[in-house]
């Protein structure tokens, strides 16, 4: 599994100069998750988290053709793969954390879990996740860095 096996340091950051490669680099973490892993993505509004996660369930689900809708309003969309189900979580409507509790998170942390605005966790939040912070790159409004690391 991508949380305890992984031969990366960690901590480790990239650059992307592009959706596309921000997807490849979604792709390529997405490879190595298996079911129990919690993905965290931390970035502001239009930092690239949904194309992230997009990417990453496209990976997971093997077809990039696959409808990926934002779970704004829904608040969580799953997937099921042979393997496992995926849940996108998005909680930047949440108010309470306790409102998970409605949405199966609970059941969701035997698969693939993925969570944008995962600050709005609080006490629920996992203490082993993996932590993908994109960030804006000043001057640059195409590119991104992207920070991977093990919490």
């Amino acid at each position: 599994c991508y949380l305890y096996c992984r031969p990366m340091s960690a901590s480790e950051k990239r650059i992307s100069t592009s959706e596309k490669e921000t997807a490849l680099i979604a792709a390529e973490i997405g490879q190595k998750l298996r079911p129990g892993d919690i993905l965290c993505l931390y970035g502001t509004l239009g930092a690239g988290k949904s194309v992230f996660a997009r990417a990453l369930i496209r990976t997971l689900c093997a077809n990039n053709n696959l409808d990926v809708p934002s779970p704004t309003f829904t608040l969580v969309q799953t997937y099921e793969t042979s393997d496992t189900i995926i849940s996108h979580f998005d909680l930047y409507r949440i108010k309470d954390p306790e409102e998970l509790y409605e949405l199966g998170w609970e059941e969701a942390l035997d698969g693939i879990t993925i969570v944008e605005w995962p600050e709005r966790l609080s006490a629920l939040k996992p203490p082993k996740t993996l932590d993908i912070i994109i960030s804006t790159i000043e001057n640059d409004p195409n590119s991104r860095q992207i920070e991977i690391k093990d919490s």
